[in-house]
């Protein structure tokens, strides 16, 4: 099952926050548009990207807005990307949930690591 389809839950979750949701990034998976008359009416911003559809393909706008959206979600994007290609991290490691919850805060803390002494100048 796509999770997509839980978008609208996460959006309305955000809205008891004391930080609402501003913008939704997300990628070609989660367009559609029930999902985007969703955001309207809610006033939040439409960052999803598009994809083509069999009646029609994207224009040049839509293209350069597809570049303009996966310079925002690359910056959270490479973490996952970089995560199962030096960790393994596409698979759970324990049958515990809890195991894995800590496995997963000990390798975000090592990423965070590795990329502050890269950003900073350290290494």
């Amino acid at each position: 099952m796509n999770d997509s389809i839980y978008l609208p839950f996460c959006v309305t979750a955000s809205c008891h926050t004391e930080e609402p949701i501003k913008k939704v990034y997300a990628d070609k998976g989660y367009y559609s548009e029930p999902k985007n008359g969703f955001l309207h009416l809610n006033g939040i911003a439409d960052g999803i990207m598009r994809k083509d559809t069999k009646s029609t393909t994207l224009s040049d706008y839509e293209k350069e807005r597809n570049k303009q959206i996966s310079k925002k979600r690359y910056i959270v994007e490479q973490y996952f990307g970089l995560s199962h290609l030096y960790n393994n991290a596409f698979r759970a490691h324990f049958t515990r949930i809890a195991k894995n919850a800590i496995d997963v805060l000990f390798r975000q803390m090592a990423f965070n690591l590795f990329r502050g002494e890269k950003i900073l100048g350290t290494v």
